[in-house]
């Protein structure tokens, strides 16, 4: 119905205005209809981009909330930069960036100084073509009166248009970027699987947009560059394919999955379901054993304090929330504490049967990024990579300064080595 409606918009637009781009403006975390079938009738995806209030509005860790209270969680940003140029089919706008302090979340901090530099700048590394902010002057009326512009209330200049005022002159001075190309990394993210998740939780927190991002999180800790695309889309010349949560595998998902050679994870409940939502005849993952010959016969949901712990590099690193018990013969990359596979594979095809916490993610990530051929990059905590164009761009998401990755003789288009607290650089190879 939102798709149809949406359509319905768009004809009225295109026949009374033609030659304009048509685009709406999709939001943060927000999961009520299938936004990769409403952008078919789009030109352009756009987002409304509030780092400081999804972190505070979202199910995030209290540690993390503290932790970048004033600068937004490392992926909120990019995770939703990169899933709308999937949606926009490779053409992503931010329609409304956040220039300071907003008036809606539970609380509302001001942001870091040169974090608004720095949002914009993460926006062109993952290929945006423009971005806009809300907004252009701080309502001296109404219900937005705490929610701040690029110009105070007194028409005068705030911080934030210093900043973007900042960013047009760099612009500028760097010269216009190509599109994005195509990652070596494709994570599936399915809007469906979330309302699975939402109509049969079975632990409280199970939720499959979170999981998705814990995956993609993971990912970018390693310095992986990432395309988000819906299941069913070709993942021709992907070196590495993450299916964290997708637990109808439809007929041309599964198609798209056969013809990839790369190599793939699965994450639980894939497979879990029926188009009709009913347990597959022959077990989970369902159409997925003809190449993961396994059966989960038993899925437990674990509260905080009894998490499922996953024997790994000489250590036991935890899960969360989520169990499952498998029959197979397939080999066992890493098993639970009690014995029993927790991770297991069939060629380039893995599967999960747990919801990795950061530190197992990492191992599980590394380890298959270095099957596949790429080459993860050691980034200090709270530090990002983003190439666009043969330009590195690096985000420091953190309060303290920090050091860009950048190879030695390394030419930098913005900043330097040494990044300031919520500083970005840029750099191109020598």
């Amino acid at each position: 119905e939102v798709a149809s409606f949406n359509r319905t918009q768009t004809e009225i637009i295109r026949r009374l205005s033609p030659g304009r781009d048509v685009t709406h403006n999709f939001m943060g975390f927000v999961t009520e209809f299938d936004h990769f079938a409403v952008a078919q009738d789009l030109d352009v995806a756009a987002w409304d981009s509030y780092p400081l209030g999804f972190l505070e509005m979202f199910p995030f860790p209290e540690t993390d909330k503290l932790a970048f209270l004033r600068q937004g969680h490392p992926d909120i940003a990019a995770f939703h930069h990169d899933l709308y140029r999937g949606v926009g089919q490779g053409r992503m706008w931010v329609m409304e960036q956040q220039p300071g302090p907003v008036n809606w979340a539970r609380y509302n901090p001001d942001p870091l100084l040169g974090m608004v530099r720095t949002w914009t700048w993460e926006a062109f590394a993952h290929g945006a073509e423009l971005v806009s902010y809300f907004r252009w002057r701080q309502a001296p009326f109404a219900q937005e009166q705490m929610h701040a512009g690029l110009n105070r209330p007194d028409r005068t200049l705030d911080r934030g248009g210093v900043e973007a005022a900042q960013v047009a002159k760099e612009l500028v001075e760097l010269g216009e970027l190509a599109h994005c190309g195509r990652a070596q990394v494709a994570l599936v993210f399915s809007y469906e699987a979330c309302w699975q998740y939402e109509i049969q939780p079975h632990a409280t927190g199970a939720n499959a947009v979170m999981l998705t991002f814990d995956a993609y999180s993971a990912l970018r800790r390693l310095g992986l560059d990432v395309d988000i695309v819906a299941p069913g889309q070709s993942l021709t010349g992907y070196r590495l394919v993450v299916v964290p949560a997708l637990p109808i595998v439809a007929p041309q998902a599964l198609t798209a999955l056969e013809a990839s050679d790369a190599v793939i994870l699965f994450g639980p409940r894939t497979g879990s379901r029926t188009q009709d939502g009913h347990i597959p005849p022959d077990l989970p993952p369902g159409p997925l054993q003809t190449r993961l010959p396994l059966k989960v016969v038993r899925v437990e949901s674990l509260r905080p304090g009894a998490e499922p712990h996953v024997r790994i590099g000489g250590g036991a690193l935890p899960g969360k929330l989520w169990r499952e018990h498998l029959e197979t013969e397939l080999p066992v990359v890493a098993a639970f504490a009690d014995g029993r596979p927790a991770w297991v594979r069939s060629g380039r095809w893995h599967y999960l049967a747990t919801w990795p916490e950061p530190e197992l993610y990492d191992e599980v990530m590394a380890a298959l990024a270095r099957e596949a051929g790429l080459t993860p990059t050691v980034l200090e905590p709270g530090v990002r990579l983003r190439t666009r164009d043969g330009v590195t761009f690096c985000m420091n998401y953190t309060a303290e300064a920090r050091t860009a990755p950048a190879p030695d003789g390394a030419r930098f288009l913005l900043g330097a080595r040494a990044l300031p607290p919520g500083g970005v650089g840029a750099w191109v190879k020598a």
